[in-house]
C-alpha cells in the first residue's frame, strides 16, 4: 500500500468538521465512518493532500487553496478510479454507477464526484489506451476504433448529404 512505502501513520480519531485530516507523515480518519471502503476514499484524497499539497488550506475562501483542494481530490480520484480503471469497469460488464463504484470498491458518492471532476478536466469524452471514455451526457466507454468507424461513417454521410442536397 502507498502509505506503508512513505512510512505514514495512518489513526482513526474523532474528527468534527471532516472526513480526514493530514498533517506531516500522520492521517487522521474519522472514526465513526463506517464502512472500509468509505475509509479507503478518505484515505485516498489525504494522500492527495499529502503529495500535491502544502501548508494550512482549510480557508477555502482562498483561490490558491481551493486549487490545491481540487488537486488533492484528483490525485485521490486517479488512485482509486483513474481513467483506466473505469475502462476495466466497462470491459468487465459494468453499466450502472453501482456496478461500477463495487468493481472499483469506492462509494457511489465517490464516482459521481470523480466523473464529476473528470468531466470538468477533459469536457465531454477523454482517451486512454484504445479507448475513449464518455463523462455526458451518462458515464459510459467505447474502443476508440469503433469511434473511428463511426467518425468516418458520419463523415461519409454529411459528405453524401451535402452532395445529394444540390
Amino acid at each position: 500500500i502507498e502509505s506503508d512505502n512513505e512510512n505514514l501513520i495512518i489513526k482513526e480519531k474523532p474528527l468534527c468538521s471532516s472526513d480526514g485530516r493530514i498533517k506531516g507523515n500522520k492521517i487522521a480518519i474519522r472514526h465513526t465512518i463506517k464502512t472500509q471502503t468509505e475509509k479507503s476514499c478518505v484515505l485516498a484524497e489525504e494522500l492527495g493532500h499529502y503529495y500535491t499539497t502544502s501548508g494550512n488550506i482549510l480557508d477555502q475562501t482562498d483561490v490558491s487553496n481551493r486549487k490545491q483542494e481540487y488537486r488533492a481530490r484528483l490525485y485521490g480520484f486517479n488512485l482509486k478510479i483513474g481513467l483506466m480503471g473505469l475502462v476495466r469497469a466497462f470491459e468487465h460488464g459494468c453499466r450502472s454507477v453501482s456496478d461500477i463504484a463495487e468493481y472499483l470498491d469506492v462509494t457511489e458518492e465517490y464516482l459521481k464526484e470523480a466523473v464529476d471532476c473528470y468531466r470538468s478536466k477533459y469536457g465531454v469524452y477523454a482517451t486512454v489506451d484504445n479507448y475513449a471514455v464518455y463523462f455526458t451526457p451518462a458515464l459510459g466507454g467505447v474502443k476508440t476504433d469503433c469511434v473511428e468507424r463511426r467518425k468516418r461513417r458520419i463523415r461519409k454521410r454529411f459528405f453524401y448529404k451535402y452532395i445529394y442536397k444540390r
